[in-house]
């Protein structure tokens, strides 16, 4: 078992059937922001991501492409799916995939425990199948087809014809497990998250569990089951042991007992899959469940959730080319609240990025620093005696740190970014109100001045952390042209849980020049 301060943090990992949309990457941005917090914070973090490339769905994109399976997911994955990582600046420590030595004898590993300890057993099973879910759809999202599909059974998800099989597979006891797991839930009221979310997965279980099939035996990409190699892994029992595989299960028991339990961001639409199927696979295992599921809301666009085969996926970079990508990063956390679906529109992002990057924080450091260095020759002078208006100020830094720290304890990163933003609006209007401009034509009020540019300085450099974890490149290059690198050492080592503390940067401190954070974007260039 992890101790008290490890933080290890998943993503899904993502079909290769196609290259990642926008909602991929709002996953793992907000993933991102929390491993950031967690590990700037000082806790033990680890954060993993990769992808999925077994399966029904993976052969049959790799067939009509003309190719063999494992060759499609290899160019997938180095022109795709690793790009996308650095496309938006995520910091993962690791990066699994389904194909990996590590993996596959990981989850035979896992299967053979199963079934030698009585948990798995052999039977005929048929059912309506989805090929784009990978999953035997429940009868709650089994819907009539329409139009092209009528008279036929279609998936609730993805308006597509479902499948009838009829295979003899082998079974998980998952029934088995329902009371543990509804007691699991009433225990522990946080593992799953949202309340929304956890209120939705009691249902589903109190309805009463089957067992589920784990094996196929139409096709031959995936896993071989050990003990008989005329199937293979049913691929979401396949994929969900990731979580476990990358961190050392049955081989490094030190690295496994330092990161176990992980804490899951996924996708509302694979909500049952780790809030239900992964924690009765663990308890099965004798394993500890996950410390939290967290499901987030879908992207929506035209009112439709974000996909490709609806033509509605938007490529990351479709964005990035043109804001850059923490302004895609800083959009997607404050514009939508964590944990609810969201709409996107090129409007609001445009909107958001000229009043709240550009004309909001990004000004905000471009005028301190150009102050700092018309009045006082680039150097944070000796700070005048405080005043009412500049102790608002350093108690607004210090309560903004740590509720912006509450938050994201709680995965409520939109409610964090706007605890952040309280300080960039306070210090906007500080600077408003004291006037410093005016307060440099009085040599008597010399230390007055001084006072007012060091609080805002000190602002920034609280700034500067707290936001760190969101928009990275752009407070990498405020910290620097603060002068903090020389005097307090590189952001990323800042605690950023002391974020809120005051006076850090020295009087005397040197600042250097800063490039515009945000610059101004064309409006017909940024919607086309």
């Amino acid at each position: 078992m992890s101790n008290a301060s490890s933080f290890f943090l998943t993503t899904p990992i993502f079909y290769v059937n196609d290259a990642p949309h926008i909602g991929h990457a709002y996953t793992e941005v907000a993933a991102d922001v929390l491993a950031r917090w967690h590990r700037q914070a000082g806790d033990d973090t680890w954060f993993l991501t990769g992808t999925d490339e077994h399966g029904q769905k993976i052969l049959r994109t790799a067939t009509a492409n003309g190719v063999e399976p494992k060759e499609w997911a290899d160019r997938l994955v180095e022109s795709a799916w690793k790009p996308l990582l650095d496309t938006i600046n995520i910091s993962n420590d690791d990066f699994i995939r389904t194909t990996d030595k590590r993996h596959e004898e990981g989850v035979a590993r896992f299967l053979q425990k199963l079934y030698d300890d009585g948990h798995v057993y052999a039977g005929e099973f048929e059912a309506l199948y989805c090929v784009g879910c990978e999953e035997f759809k429940p009868k709650s999202e089994i819907v009539d087809g329409e139009g092209a599909f009528e008279g036929e059974k279609v998936c609730a998800i993805h308006s597509k014809p479902l499948e009838l099989l009829q295979e003899k597979n082998y079974f998980f006891k998952m029934s088995a497990f329902q009371d543990r797991l509804l007691a699991l839930y009433e225990e522990r009221p946080d593992f799953v998250q949202p309340a929304s979310a956890r209120n939705e997965v009691i249902a589903f279980v109190q309805q009463g569990l089957e067992d589920l099939s784990i094996s196929r035996t139409s096709f031959d990409w995936g896993i071989p089951i050990p003990w008989d190699s005329s199937h293979v892994t049913y691929v979401w029992f396949d994929a969900l042991l990731n979580y476990v595989t990358a961190t050392g299960y049955g081989v490094d028991e030190a690295e496994f007992s330092r990161r176990w339990p992980a804490t899951h961001i996924v996708g509302k639409d694979i909500l049952r899959f780790h809030a239900v199927i992964w924690p009765a696979m663990l308890m099965a295992a004798g394993l500890e469940v996950p410390a939290n599921v967290f499901a987030h809301g879908w992207l929506l666009v035209g009112g439709e959730k974000m996909s490709k085969s609806k033509l509605t996926g938007i490529a990351p970079n479709e964005i990035t080319d043109t804001f850059g990508a923490d302004a895609f990063r800083y959009y997607f956390m404050r514009a939508i609240s964590f944990g609810h679906d969201g709409s996107f529109s090129w409007e609001d992002l445009d909107a958001r990025y000229h009043a709240e990057l550009a004309n909001g924080f990004g000004n905000l450091a471009s005028r301190t620093l150009a102050m700092t260095r018309k009045y006082f020759g680039g150097v944070v002078p000796e700070p005048g005696v405080e005043e009412d208006a500049d102790i608002a100020i350093r108690e607004l830094a210090a309560r903004v740190a740590t509720e912006a720290d509450a938050s994201i304890e709680k995965f409520m990163i939109h409610d964090a970014l706007a605890s952040v933003w309280q300080l960039v609006d306070e210090l906007n209007g500080y600077i408003t109100l004291q006037e410093p401009w005016v307060l440099a034509k009085d040599d008597a009020k010399r230390d007055r001045l001084a006072r007012v540019l060091y609080t805002v300085n000190e602002g920034l450099r609280a700034l500067a952390v707290l936001l760190s974890p969101v928009i990275p490149a752009a407070t990498e290059k405020l910290w620097h042209a603060l002068g903090a690198e020389e005097a307090l050492g590189a952001l990323v080592d800042q605690p950023l849980r002391e974020a809120g503390n005051w006076g850090l940067i020295a009087p005397g401190t040197e600042q250097h020049p800063l490039a515009v954070l945000f610059p101004r974007i064309e409006t017909d260039a940024a919607s086309e």
